[in-house]
């Protein structure tokens, strides 16, 4: 090992603002860095560096530091940032890395108020899919506003497809220990819509977590023109915790239209099973995929969304 690489620390990034990060070395000890100049030059088209990387910094005599290298990832979730132009004729978009490294995602809706938009919660599910997080799972809040036996209902599907879906209600209590027990020990992602209830629940898993959030969000962005989504706070039983704030819209990135049904994981067993190797789903004679739909194997919902997210994929590549 150099001189230079014996001095270089591994740390955390645990925030991301505007170019600088908080790199945790440990609980109480963090460092705000920027990056290297060479690395600044590559995040053009990416984030190099995000909430959850790995990396190694220098620490500067004014108590700052540098970020010199960020270690491998072993999971990335990301979404499309528009940028100009259309794709093909220009950057139509970059990659915004909404965390690295996760081990596990809670994709968070409500049983009611808001209803829950199962197209988005779909998108939500093929990002998670192409992230390579280990775990997927979702958590349906606002149990005690619906019929238990309706909501149980529309998220039957996804619970036939092999996802956790947890059922859960920070009004009362239900289902928060069980959250906790997923959460221990774990490098979590907790994201989804807005107003699902997101920050009672995370005062119902640690008094005060919502507010720990949203406190250091708002530290980085002080003086600052522009926010990140999200933070990674410690949980105190164990592990960490990204919470994004309520997402409008996720615009999936590095997707092409032809992979889109291998991220759907109720579509994929079918593919192979196609007339034609290109075929996609839609109008095509000796479709396997549209054959379950009729079945009732593929619930018709999700074969809709399906259609409704590749015709926005095949848009956003067209080259003009």
């Amino acid at each position: 090992m150099s001189e230079e690489s014996a001095r270089l620390l591994e740390g955390l990034v645990i925030s991301d603002q505007s170019g600088f990060f908080d790199v945790e070395l440990s609980k109480d000890h963090i460092i705000t860095c920027r990056l290297r100049g060479r690395l600044m030059e590559e995040a053009q088209s990416s984030d190099i560096a995000a909430i959850g990387d790995r990396v190694l910094i220098q620490i500067l005599p004014d108590g700052t530091g540098t970020i010199e290298s960020v270690l491998e990832r072993t999971s990335v979730l990301s979404r499309a940032m528009r940028t100009e132009g259309k794709r093909g004729a220009g950057e139509a978009e970059r990659e915004q890395i909404i965390i690295a490294n996760a081990d596990q995602a809670l994709f968070v809706f409500a049983a009611a108020q808001p209803s829950p938009n199962l197209k988005m919660l779909d998108r939500f599910l093929v990002a998670g899919e192409k992230s390579e997080i280990g775990r997927l799972m979702i958590v349906v809040n606002k149990l005690d506003l619906e019929d238990n036996s309706v909501t149980k209902a529309r998220f039957a599907p996804y619970e036939k497809m092999g996802y956790t879906v947890l059922y859960t209600s920070a009004q009362d209590d239900l289902g928060v220990d069980e959250l906790k027990a997923l959460l221990k020990d774990h490098l979590s992602v907790f994201t989804g819509p807005s107003g699902v209830g997101k920050t009672s629940l995370l005062n119902k898993v640690q008094p005060g977590l919502g507010r720990t959030v949203k406190a250091v969000s708002q530290r980085r962005a002080e003086g600052m023109h522009t926010t990140r989504d999200s933070v990674l706070v410690h949980l105190d039983m164990g592990g960490h915790l990204a919470d994004t704030p309520g997402m409008r819209s996720l615009t999936l990135y590095d997707i092409e239209p032809e992979e889109l049904d291998g991220y759907y994981r109720d579509i994929a067993p079918f593919v192979s099973e196609c007339k034609f190797n290109d075929c996609s789903h839609s109008n095509e004679a000796g479709c396997a995929v549209r054959a379950a739909v009729d079945a009732g194997t593929i619930a018709r919902a999700r074969y809709q969304s399906y259609l409704q997210l590749r015709e926005e994929l095949e848009e956003a590549y067209a080259v003009y």
